[in-house]
């Protein structure tokens, strides 16, 4: 089995590799290409990478590689985790919405729309180079803005699905509140990427007990605190949101925090300086601690078991992805990307039966759809006139003068990434 990870410089890779090597009997890897522009990040993660595999007793071998087409050539599966701009981009997104005191976020918002904007068109380039040298080869997304990205893969035709952290940290951290483990664990896990609830909490399978109420009861306070959000806000919705929720729920409070500490990319950034440094140490063997403040908590166990299940009909049953709706959630098109419990296998993912969404939360994800089908649209076809539309559509937006501000600011800050500007 071969596997290609297309932004394979980044930081966040020794996390993917260390699950590669640990959850080897699930997923064989003979081969793992890294593929990446920066060379230099390439050559310090791919020298990690192989001295992880070789103190795990992973017979694949590892190949590092500036060449897309030669990298992809003849995968099974190519995993997507690139930023396009950078930290620097990403400083930016989460910077100038809050001059019209807007969110400054690198997935929603603004912020999020810009990152979207600059990254559609690299994904899709990439996807059709993949399709021409192998057309069966699976894409696994996890390239934010996540829902936007896979749904432009998906109506371009390729063989792919979305993927993200939030749904298997929410299992993790349950199966460890309840003491079982996380197998035992079944989210009904139902919005957008980045704009979901836990609606409930199932012991054993779909259709095992549910223990959300417990879950609130004895570890409310807990779970509120990781949310950063009121725990009287839980009690009162009787569900988990995830913490993405909170530029919705306290989008002012959040705003005047942003205002006075430095960007997160700007954190990043100095701790992918240092990662990297580390990187370089011959005698390092295993990810650094340090790795777990870059973000990304359990993304490697849910790679390989997305990619387990799309290739070889192995890993979990049921697993959280971005895939089309068709017709799970009735008050969206069939074609708008949700992220929610799924069958997975060789044949792509199932959407399960989803309970009727309270209106609360089905009013939210219609509306951030609708913004999502305009912001696609801007990616695609470029132009003033659709960026200001999709801005406009955003509820953390919604007022023709800071949507005229912000097309301004995100067209300004990027126009180098942006062909028709």
């Amino acid at each position: 089995m071969k596997l290609a990870v297309v932004g394979g410089g980044s930081t966040y890779t020794p996390e993917l590799i260390d699950g590669f090597a640990r959850l080897r009997d699930t997923l064989p890897i003979e081969e793992l290409v890294l593929v990446d522009p920066a060379a230099d990040r390439l050559d310090l993660v791919g020298g990690l990478a192989r001295r992880i595999f070789a103190k795990q007793g992973h017979p694949g071998r590892i190949v590092t590689t500036a060449d897309l087409d030669a990298g992809v050539e003849g995968a099974d599966a190519v995993l997507l985790q690139l930023r396009v701009g950078g930290q620097a981009a990403r400083n930016q997104d989460e910077t100038w919405p809050l001059e019209c005191g807007c969110v400054g976020q690198e997935t929603t918002g603004a912020g999020g729309l810009a990152k979207a904007l600059r990254t559609v068109p690299v994904v899709l380039d990439i996807a059709e180079r993949v399709r021409r040298t192998n057309p069966n080869a699976w894409l696994i997304d996890f390239t934010n803005p996540v829902g936007i990205v896979t749904r432009a893969l998906l109506q371009a035709g390729h063989k792919a699905v979305g993927l993200c952290n939030v749904a298997i940290g929410f299992q993790r951290k349950f199966a460890k509140l309840l003491d079982v483990t996380p197998g035992d664990v079944h989210l009904e896990h139902v919005g957008l990427n980045h704009l979901t609830w836990e609606t409930a909490v199932r012991l054993g399978g779909p259709e095992g007990e549910n223990v959300l109420p417990r879950l609130l009861a004895e570890h409310g306070d807990a779970i509120a605190a990781d949310l950063r959000l009121p725990r009287q806000i839980l009690d009162r919705l009787g569900v988990v949101p995830s913490y993405y929720l909170r530029y919705f729920y306290a989008h002012d409070e959040v705003v005047r925090e942003l205002r006075t500490k430095p960007s997160r990319a700007s954190e990043v950034a100095a701790m992918e300086s240092e990662l990297l440094t580390l990187y370089g140490d011959p005698a390092l063997d295993e990810k650094p601690e340090l790795l777990a403040k870059r973000g990304g908590a359990f993304y490697s166990e849910a790679a390989v078991d997305l990619a387990a299940a799309l290739l070889a009909g192995g890993g979990s049953p049921y697993q959280v992805v971005n895939t089309y709706n068709r017709g799970t959630l009735p008050f969206l098109p069939d074609d708008a990307v949700i992220e929610v419990q799924a069958a997975v296998g060789t044949k792509g993912a199932t959407p399960l039966a989803v309970p009727e969404l309270d209106p609360l939360y089905a009013g939210l994800t219609a509306n951030v759809t609708a913004y999502e089908d305009l912001a696609l649209e801007a990616a695609l076809r470029g132009g003033r006139d659709r960026v200001y539309r999709a801005l406009l559509a955003h509820p953390l937006i919604g007022q023709f003068e800071y949507a005229e501000q912000l097309t301004d600011q995100l067209i300004a800050h990027n126009r180098e990434h942006l062909a028709w500007a």
